[in-house]
C-alpha cells in the first residue's frame, strides 16, 4: 500500500508521494497546521490529475490494482482558480466508472453531505466530523478501518462511518 498525502489550503504542499505506508510517520503540528484560505477544488483536481498519470505511465504490473482516495477538509472552498466545480465532478465520476477508484469525502464546518455530492461523490461515502482533537482521533481511526478493509478487498460497510456520525451528533456546535 502506498499512500500519497497532499495538504492544502491556498497552496498545494505534497507530503507523502506514494510513500509505502510502513514507512509513513505521523503528521505532526511542524506539517500540519491551519492556514488562510481552502483552495480544495484546486487540490483535489491537481491530485487526482497527478495519480491519473503515475498510474497511466506506470506499467500494468506495479500500476496500484486499487485507488482509494481519501479527502478530509475542515472549510469549505473559497479560493480555487484552476478547477471548477463541473471539472471536479466529471472527474470523480469518470474516475469511479472508468478505472473504479473509490472515493471518501470528510468534511468539517461544512456540510459534507451536499458538498460531496456536489463533487460526485455519493452520500454513503461523506460524513461530517468535529474540528478537534477529539473529532479528528475518531476521524483518524474510522479512515484506518475503512483503508484497511479496502485493502484486504472487502466491502466497506454501509455504517463506515457510525463512530463519527454518532461523535458529530452528540458534539457538533
Amino acid at each position: 500500500c502506498r499512500i500519497t498525502t497532499v495538504l492544502f489550503d491556498n497552496n498545494y504542499e505534497l507530503l507523502h508521494d506514494r510513500i509505502d505506508i510502513k514507512g509513513i510517520s505521523p503528521i505532526t503540528s511542524n506539517e500540519y497546521y491551519v492556514g488562510g484560505s481552502t483552495a480544495l477544488l484546486d487540490a483535489i483536481g491537481a491530485t487526482i490529475s497527478k495519480i491519473s498519470n503515475v498510474q497511466d505511465n506506470t506499467s500494468k504490473d506495479y500500476k496500484a490494482e486499487n485507488v482509494m482516495f481519501v479527502i478530509i477538509t475542515d472549510g469549505e472552498e473559497n479560493s480555487s482558480k484552476e478547477y471548477s466545480l463541473d471539472k471536479i465532478k466529471n472527474l470523480i465520476e469518470s474516475k469511479k466508472s472508468k478505472d473504479d477508484w473509490e472515493f471518501i469525502f470528510m468534511g468539517a464546518n461544512i456540510d459534507a453531505i451536499s458538498t460531496a455530492e456536489s463533487f460526485g461523490i455519493g452520500a454513503n461515502r461523506a460524513t461530517n466530523f468535529v474540528s478537534d482533537s477529539d473529532g479528528l482521533s475518531v476521524s483518524y481511526e474510522t479512515m484506518s478501518n475503512v483503508v484497511t478493509r479496502y485493502r484486504k478487498l472487502e466491502e466497506i460497510p454501509e455504517d463506515w462511518d457510525k463512530k463519527v456520525r454518532e461523535d458529530y451528533l452528540k458534539r457538533k456546535k
